[in-house]
């Protein structure tokens, strides 16, 4: 099966301190791009991108906030004249019935879930005009297909991001830059740690997904010849039945 050679080509991952957005960066060097890791904890992008050498640069940055977003944009242009793969990984979820929750937490949420993709997409859209195979891919969640109790407000904004890209898709794809959503089931990642171990218990019940499996789905995705577009991957633990 003939796939893209992605030696040499650029990708900006946001929440590449840890997890999915760390798996993802090291994969994609090891199929020969330069990857630009973004997040707001510095340490661990100094540690990662010392493990990736050359083949990666760093960028502290919050998604939440334009400014700093216009920021790291302008510096991939000016390093790089371009992108191929803008990854939107960067979120958080903060567990609640909603009943109870806190407006602080959903606008925390919303910011990051949401107000982080719309800065990233839109900052990114010109450098990705004209490079051969560009897509932007970003990270729902099966939260974001279906509802699920105690994570209302993450799930509204995973569903928001669906349908932005269904949107977006229709947008770009004129222009040949392919849009992509995927939306992981149970994960092994820091992600919901501070909630009880009862999120652990299930995802061992579960056999949950490491990140590495997540990043192999962005390859996949990625490494499809340019007029490819996998538009959307849904991918779970085979024991994750429900939701």
């Amino acid at each position: 099966m003939k796939m893209q050679d992605l030696t040499g080509k650029v990708a900006v991952v946001t929440g590449a301190s840890s997890g999915i957005g760390e798996a993802a960066a090291r994969l994609l060097v090891e199929e020969g791009m330069h990857v630009v890791l973004v997040a707001r904890r510095r340490e661990r992008l100094e540690a990662l991108a010392a493990e990736l050498g050359d083949a990666a640069s760093i960028v502290e940055a919050d998604v939440a906030d334009i400014v700093q977003v216009r920021a790291l944009f302008d510096y991939v242009g000016q390093k790089f004249g371009g992108l191929d793969l803008l990854f939107n990984n960067a979120g958080l979820g903060i567990h609640a019935k909603f009943e109870t929750s806190q407006p602080e937490d959903w606008k925390q949420m919303i910011d990051a879930n949401l107000y982080g993709v719309l800065h990233c997409t839109q900052s990114a859209i010109p450098y990705l005009r004209g490079r051969e195979g560009a897509m932007i891919c970003s990270v729902s969640s099966v939260g974001g297909r279906y509802g699920v109790a105690n994570w209302s407000v993450y799930s509204a904004t995973k569903y928001a991001v669906v349908g932005f890209h269904d949107a977006l898709r229709k947008e770009l794809g004129p222009e040949r830059i392919r849009v992509t959503v995927i939306e992981p089931g149970a994960v092994w990642t820091e992600f919901g740690e501070n909630v009880s171990t009862a999120l652990n218990e299930r995802r061992e019940q579960l056999d949950a997904l490491t990140s590495e499996n997540i990043a192999q789905a962005l390859v996949y995705a990625f490494a499809q010849p340019g007029n490819v577009l996998v538009e959307e991957i849904m991918v779970r633990p085979v024991l994750q039945v429900a939701p």
